[in-house]
């Protein structure tokens, strides 16, 4: 049985540490971005929220600023909590296509992914989230695979969520001449 820690494929190649973020630079007196501890053992990810009564909320988050909805009741128009935690997954697995068609390498050409979160009651908590993720790619399936195991294993994101809820999702390739054709649909099992 491999490692846990060691990259999963079928030639050893290590896997290089996750880039480290650059630190924004200051926004009004107020660094907000990502920075890593002088050892070199952790990186921190930084944000400031602001939630006035009766408006929207922001994040300021590097140098963007995110709306959402931070009213007491569940709104219609903005993200809530919820769905900047499913948004949260979402980001991580893509980033880690990305990241793994580098180092893997794999081949593709874009991929898309849909990401449901269960909340339970009570206690209010995330019990499970579950994705689809699609790929237009010539590489047979045991690379889709060997990819799928290397997102779950190296994820921050994904491996945060495992240990907290049951996560479970799918792979799918789609061959770059069908993907033409598709209408960008991505169907939940």
């Amino acid at each position: 049985m491999a490692h846990p820690n060691k990259l999963d494929m079928t030639a050893e190649i290590p896997l290089p540490p996750h880039p480290r973020p650059q630190a924004t630079p200051p926004n009004a007196g107020v660094t907000v971005g990502a920075s890593s501890d002088p050892a070199g053992s952790a990186t921190s990810y930084t944000v400031e929220a602001e939630n006035a009564h009766g408006a929207a909320a922001t994040i300021a988050a590097r140098a963007s600023t995110i709306a959402f909805d931070g009213s007491a009741s569940t709104g219609e128009l903005l993200p809530g909590p919820a769905d900047l935690l499913a948004a949260a997954l979402a980001a991580c697995i893509l980033k880690n296509v990305e990241r793994f068609s580098t180092i893997l390498p794999f081949r593709y050409q874009r991929a898309r992914i849909q990401v449901e979160i269960e909340r339970q009651e009570p206690p209010p908590r995330i019990a499970r989230a579950t994705y689809a993720l699609r790929i237009v790619t010539d590489e047979p399936e045991h690379r889709l695979e060997l990819l799928h195991r290397n997102i779950l294993r190296f994820g921050t994101i994904t491996t945060t969520l495992a240990a907290a809820c049951e996560l479970e999702g799918t792979i799918l390739a789609e061959p770059p001449a069908a993907s033409d054709h598709d209408s960008g649909e991505v169907s939940h099992r």
